[in-house]
């Protein structure tokens, strides 16, 4: 078989090699059974819970956010299963069994954007929005003008991370299941349809914690048959990976993957604030029925995924024990069948048999249908509540038309989907999970955090400063190796960084707030005299339950 992504490429291809995507010519594989037997299993099991949903879905609200319903445990599980992509498994994994302790920047970074979103955010967003985090961003501000450049944001972030999804669900399918790569695309856009217009939040999420539940059980029997093949002891583990590994003691050292400290500093920013701007993650904390329960969720979420990516480190060091020294996993060359990227699957086999990997197979699906479920549901909300209802229709949009037009986005979303996921099909699209973390902390995240902690923001701020994080972001990314150079063809990049969250935020924040301090007008001067009340039900939840303020 060809090689998704050799070991040279995961260190020098994409700026996030959890970039939701395996790249690259596949081989069709036998059909697997077992695999698609469980995951039919787990099909017609969501599917009863969609139709048990779809009977709840009465209003907006319970169609954006479960009327409230959620518990802080149960949406701590929802965001979890929203967070941990089939990729980030996949790729965190393969990083350790590549580069060892590198692996780990990966997994701390987007686990140190937890405590922020926890401490700074959830309180605030729980109280302060109703269905979305432009609610909260126009609380105060010119509603048309911020609603329009958060949900411009929201949808290239949702664009970007849904083609990623899409491409790599097509390419993972055809791997584990033995699949037509275009069958298994519209398979995965069909059930994501299913799932979001008839079943909503309510649906999504309780697919997002089946799935967190199954990810959570195989990743954990995985990490445990490793450690009882070493006798629960690190050391050994540690000390066996050394001697087999091919970098020797070079895998217990950091540095490798990031070159220099521009490039260090600017991916940890993107990771960190990039989660904290992730629309269809800051959605899940208007479906909590108070600050308490949102807080609950963030505490619960950090816990999970914490938990989850220690185990993809024992997972990738149990790769190179059980899966590099077997020659089952290996082809005619020496090389690991499906590249690196496939050596969890791998190892799901050389613990637990054919079963078991038909089981982890199943969850892999599983785990892409919950991701891409949360960002259509992101995407319609972004179009038909802040746009249409909102913008378009000034707030009086009648709830009957509202949800019509949230169906005929998420039919729409589905559609375009699924002919992006034909398109870039060969495409190199590992740049687009970078690209959609770097908007979503350089225009979402610097205009959502300024709007509830800075008095002095006014619109004129938000809307320019936001536009050139926007834009920054996107252009860097354009001039930048990973594009220009990778997937352009030409011989040197024009900016020398593969990430440029660094320079994006400088420029939304310096943005915002020189145009912010030197707004003069009437409108500025009421948008912080709105800043005091603002405040107040933001730490107290007063008028939380109301309609947002216009």
């Amino acid at each position: 078989m060809k090689r998704l992504l050799t070991a040279a490429a995961l260190l020098t291809a994409s700026p996030m090699l959890l970039a939701d995507a395996i790249t690259g010519e596949v081989q069709k594989q036998p059909t697997n059974y077992t695999a698609i037997a469980m995951f039919v299993v787990f099909i017609i099991m969501t599917m009863g819970i969609t139709k048990w949903a779809a009977k709840r879905n009465t209003s907006t609200s319970d169609y954006y956010t479960a009327g409230g319903s959620i518990t802080g445990f149960q949406n701590g599980m929802a965001i979890a299963g929203d967070f941990m992509s089939a990729a980030s498994f996949l790729g965190i994994s393969a990083l350790v069994f590549t580069s060892g302790y590198d692996g780990l920047i990966y997994s701390i970074g987007f686990l140190v954007g937890w405590p922020i979103i926890l401490f700074l955010m959830a309180e605030r967003l729980r109280n302060l929005g109703k269905f979305s985090f432009s609610d909260v961003a126009s609380y105060r501000l010119g509603q048309t003008q911020i609603r329009i450049l958060s949900a411009c944001g929201s949808l290239i972030v949702v664009a970007f991370y849904l083609i990623a999804q899409m491409v790599g669900a097509g390419k993972l399918i055809q791997l584990l299941f033995g699949l037509d790569y275009y069958v298994a695309v519209i398979l995965v856009g069909v059930l994501m349809v299913m799932y979001v217009l008839f079943g909503g939040m309510l649906a999504t999420t309780w697919v997002q914690i089946i799935k967190a539940i199954l990810l959570l059980c195989g990743a954990t029997f995985m990490a445990l048959m490793v450690m009882v093949s070493v006798g629960f002891d690190f050391g050994t583990l540690f000390d066996k990976a050394v001697s087999l590994h091919a970098k020797g003691q070079a895998i217990m050292s950091p540095g490798g993957l990031v070159s220099d400290p521009i490039s260090a500093i600017s991916l940890g920013l993107a990771l960190m604030f990039g989660t904290a701007g992730l629309p269809h993650i800051l959605m899940r904390f208007f479906t909590v029925g108070d600050a308490k329960e949102a807080r609950k969720s963030v505490f619960y979420a950090t816990g999970f995924i914490g938990y989850f990516y220690i185990l993809t480190f024992i997972i990738g060091f149990g790769a190179i024990l059980l899966v590099s020294t077997n020659p089952e996993f290996k082809d005619a060359s020496g090389a690991i069948i499906g590249g690196t990227n496939m050596v969890a699957i791998h190892l799901a086999k050389a613990v637990g048999g054919n079963l078991f990997l038909g089981f982890m197979s199943a969850v892999a699906f599983a785990t892409i249908l919950a991701v891409v479920a949360g960002l259509t549901l992101a995407g319609a909300s972004s179009v038909s509540h802040d746009l249409y209802a909102c913008v378009i229709k000034k707030g009086k949009a009648k709830e009957e038309e509202e949800m019509r037009v949230t169906k005929i986005t998420t039919l729409t979303l589905g559609v375009v989907a699924i002919l992006l996921g034909i398109t870039f099909e060969k495409q190199n699209i590992a740049f687009m999970v970078g690209l959609a973390f770097s908007v979503a902390a350089s225009c979402n995240f610097p205009v959502l955090f300024l709007s509830m902690y800075w008095k002095n923001l006014t619109t004129r701020g938000a809307l320019y400063g936001g536009a050139l994080g926007l834009f920054t972001a996107m252009l860097l990314t354009i001039l930048s190796p990973t594009v220009w150079v990778d997937v352009l063809g030409n011989a040197q990049a024009i900016f020398p960084y593969k990430y440029p969250a660094l320079f994006s935020m400088i420029a939304a924040f310096t943005g915002v707030w020189f145009f912010s301090i030197t707004d003069r007008s009437n409108s500025a001067a009421k948008e912080r005299a709105l800043f005091f009340p603002q405040f107040v039900r933001s730490q107290t939840g007063l008028g939380a339950t109301g309609a947002v303020a216009h």
